[in-house]
C-alpha cells in the first residue's frame, strides 16, 4: 500500500505540474510535503516518478502519442494523461516493477481519481504501451 500512496502522491505532483506549466523544483516538492508528511519511503518513490517523468518527458509524450490513436495529450483529461505518464515511465525505465503491477496500479488509480471511462482509456492505452515497449508478455489485458 505504500507503493499506491506515493503513486497517488506522484499523482498530485504531476497534476498540479501540469496545470501550473511547471517542472518539479525542490521549493515545489518542499511545499507539497508540507501538506502531506508521508514517511519517507513514500516520500522517495514517489518523488522518484515525479523526477524520473520529467528527466524522459518527451519520451514518454511521445510515446504516449504513438499509442493513443485519435486522441492528442492535449485532449485527454489532466488526471488520465498524467496517470498515463507515470505509468509508462515505470513501464520504461523501472525494470524492478512488473509491467503487469505498473498497469493495474494505474487503471486503480485512474478509475479513483478520473472519469467514469478512466481505468478503460489508461488500460488500452498501457496495453499498447506494452505491446511497443516489448513487455506484453507479463502485463494484465483486461477486457
Amino acid at each position: 500500500m505504500k507503493r499506491r500512496k506515493a503513486r497517488e502522491h506522484a499523482l498530485q505532483i504531476l497534476f498540479q505540474l501540469d496545470i501550473r506549466k511547471e517542472k518539479p523544483s525542490a521549493t515545489i516538492l518542499k511545499h507539497f510535503w508540507a501538506e502531506y508528511d508521508p514517511d519517507d519511503e513514500v516520500k522517495a518513490f514517489a518523488e522518484d516518478i515525479v523526477k524520473g517523468t520529467f528527466k524522459h518527458f518527451k519520451q514518454i509524450n511521445d510515446l504516449i502519442h504513438q499509442c493513443a490513436k485519435n486522441w492528442s495529450l492535449d485532449r485527454m483529461a489532466v488526471v488520465d494523461r498524467n496517470v498515463l505518464r507515470m505509468a509508462v515511465y515505470e513501464i520504461l525505465y523501472r525494470m524492478d516493477i512488473p509491467t503487469s503491477v505498473t498497469i493495474n496500479e494505474a487503471i486503480e488509480i485512474a478509475k479513483k481519481y478520473g472519469t467514469d471511462d478512466s481505468g478503460a482509456f489508461v488500460n488500452g492505452i498501457l496495453d499498447s504501451v506494452a505491446r511497443v515497449a516489448g513487455k506484453i508478455d507479463e502485463a494484465r489485458i483486461e477486457d
